[in-house]
């Protein structure tokens, strides 16, 4: 790292907002470069005060909870600061950055300190955003990069803080990183060598307002290209990013789609994903890169990703073995279209990630007959459109959760013939009894999907708790029945 960027920190008073991962990482960085950080958190339980005290030995200040006077300590803007550092959660018409606002103060996001801390010979940034996808398509493209030789990481949103990643000893060739839209709004100067919009559905709009604001953010991390802006040829509003992103001179825009693909996209033919962007005469010619069977798991939308993550890659200049080898290596995290196990003819599939409508959906494009598992916290979301694509592959529908009569006020209105079973219930026996329940409406050779579209936060502490009861009510089930 260059002297320029530790000197434009050393002095500074920066109020980073947020004692989570990402605040703790830049409080450490930023003091570490010569800052005076001071880190502001409304929360003020044992955790809390724990990690305050870790801070506290390396002179950073932390204010937690209610201040004296009584206002809470994640509103205040600390006299004389010259920057705040926010988390991504933190939306942008907080009292503390209305504050900033006011003083003139900038408010950035971890992501932007880590672009500003880069070295001369900084990694490229290879990024991914999406509305859904996002992690898979970003662990795919660094397991591709990895079956090229080259040194790399999946970092970002996922994985370990990026801040942490660049002024870490390691040297890597090129980064994987996946983006979320509140990191994208915080990041006004990042520049990625080539990007990635998976897709873009209405999610998160009480955090940016509205999906005109949200899909901009989105579309930020098409500025300043280099070599490809990738965007999904079954999406218009992917490739109207890319119309209006200012580019650098020569960047390309590539298409990826599930059909055949004309010049400069990727897609597929015949089983085979083919590259018609990066292989010389493209009017003319493609290069197959990997089978369908190559992908783990086949589904449409996961075969997008995978899409997406070569085209990225080749936009590297990666070999097309290694995208064959990076995506037969590749294993999905948990609660992604996983299968979990059989029982009586009848397949479970977990699919908890599925956190909102248009990850839904995908999710049931890929199975026929489906008894769907669906509900919990709506978070606003409406469900017609959803239930009106899959109706014709419902078996059965069983519903849990907060806001499971929006999803049976659809189902009624669209699905009338499809039985629903609906569970009021939300103890720690509840999925038991859907599982219990959608074991009785699917026949042999059915599916049982839990695909909630919505998130989780009414019944479990997350979507992964929420998958491990699937997972271990199907279990549970197979043993009665062994």
């Amino acid at each position: 790292m260059g002297s320029r960027q530790v000197t434009a920190w050393h002095g500074k008073n920066i109020t980073v907002a947020g004692l989570g991962v990402s605040g703790i990482s830049a409080a450490r960085a930023l003091a570490g470069l010569g800052a005076r950080v001071t880190v502001v958190d409304n929360g003020d339980a044992d955790a809390h005060r724990a990690r305050a005290a870790e801070l506290a030995e390396l002179g950073i200040e932390v204010r937690l909870g209610t201040l004296d006077g009584g206002a809470r300590a994640g509103e205040v803007l600390p006299e004389g600061t010259d920057l705040v550092v926010t988390s991504p959660g933190w939306k942008p018409d907080s009292p503390l950055f209305t504050a900033a606002a006011a003083a003139g103060v900038d408010v950035v996001g971890d992501v932007e300190i880590a672009w500003l801390l880069r070295g001369p010979d900084a990694a490229p940034w290879l990024a991914i955003t999406g509305t859904n996808g996002k992690t898979t398509t970003t662990q795919m493209l660094a397991s591709i990069l990895k079956a090229a030789g080259l040194r790399t990481a999946a970092v970002g949103n996922i994985g370990t803080p990026i801040i942490d990643v660049v002024l870490g000893e390691e040297r890597y060739d090129v980064l994987a990183v996946e983006l979320s839209s509140y990191q994208l709004h915080w990041a006004p100067s990042v520049r990625p060598h080539s990007a990635a919009v998976l897709n873009l559905a209405p999610d998160h709009l009480d955090w940016h307002g509205s999906m005109e604001a949200y899909a901009a953010d989105k579309g930020r991390i098409y500025e300043g290209n280099t070599v490809a802006c990738v965007y999904n040829a079954a999406d218009k509003a992917t490739e109207d990013l890319v119309v209006e992103a200012d580019v650098e001179e020569g960047c390309r825009a590539i298409g990826f789609t599930l059909g055949a693909p004309g010049p400069s996209m990727f897609g597929v033919v015949d089983g085979i994903l083919v590259d018609r962007a990066f292989v010389e005469n493209r009017q003319k010619n493609a290069q197959e890169l990997a089978e369908v069977a190559d992908v783990n798991p086949p589904a449409p939308h996961n075969i997008a990703n995978a899409l997406a993550a070569a085209a990225l890659a080749r936009a590297f200049g990666v070999e097309p073995r290694a995208v064959r080898d990076g995506l037969r290596d590749f294993r999905p995290d948990a609660h992604r279209v996983s299968h979990v196990d059989e029982v009586g003819g009848v397949a479970y599939v977990d699919d908890s990630k599925a956190t909102n409508t248009h990850a839904a959906e995908a999710s049931l494009a890929a199975f026929e007959p489906v008894v769907w598992i669906a509900g919990g916290l709506a978070k606003g979301a409406t469900f017609d459109e959803l239930v009106q694509k899959a109706a014709k592959r419902l078996r059965g529908v069983v519903l849990i959760g907060a806001d499971r009569a929006l999803i049976a006020e659809a189902l009624a209105r669209h699905a009338p013939e499809v039985p629903v079973v609906d569970l009021a219930r939300t103890d720690t026996g509840a999925m038991l009894a859907a599982v219990r329940e959608a074991a009785r409406l699917a026949e042999p050779g059915d599916t049982v999907l839990l695909a909630p579209a919505c998130a989780s936060m009414d019944m479990f502490a997350n979507y992964s708790k929420r998958g491990d009861a699937f997972a271990d009510a199907v279990r549970e089930l197979a043993a009665e029945r062994a």
